[in-house]
């Protein structure tokens, strides 16, 4: 049960700006082979699923303090963001899996007022997808 709770909580933070590798709990998790490979997908799905909400929330209520000196996006870093989501739209939260670019966009979401329900139907596929091919490669080595 410990297992799962620390996969849980490094997939929740990895999915914020924090930095942590959930990818390498999950591998080490597939690797001993005492837990169900199911199960260890769907842990790490819904920890990083909830991780993504946490940034959508942080985009939606942090956007109400962004005229004072330390909101984190200057208005013209907005403006891009903004412009950018406009042009790919919800889409993007396909891509919410990647490295470096994929928080940025779950916050950007937020920000924009991207509707609840949609983030989070695109975010867990993306999440998911990500953790079953982990998985099914992993699983495959062995």
């Amino acid at each position: 049960m410990i297992s799962y709770a620390v996969l849980f909580t490094s997939a929740l933070v990895a999915a914020t700006i924090l930095p942590m590798q959930s990818e390498a709990v999950l591998v080490t998790l597939l690797v001993t082979g005492d837990k169900s490979i199911a199960w260890l997908v769907i842990i790490a799905t819904l920890g990083n699923v909830l991780g993504s909400v946490i940034n959508w929330y942080l985009g939606r209520f942090l956007l109400h303090f962004q005229n004072r000196s330390w909101f984190p996006v200057s208005g013209d870093q907005l403006a891009k963001a903004e412009k950018w989501y406009a042009g790919y739209g919800r889409w993007s939260l396909l891509a919410s899996w990647m490295p470096v670019i994929g928080d940025p966009i779950t916050v950007i979401a937020g920000v924009l007022g991207e509707r609840f329900i949609p983030f989070v139907i695109l975010v867990t596929i993306a999440k998911g997808a990500r953790y079953t091919f982990l998985a099914f490669v992993t699983v495959s080595w062995l």
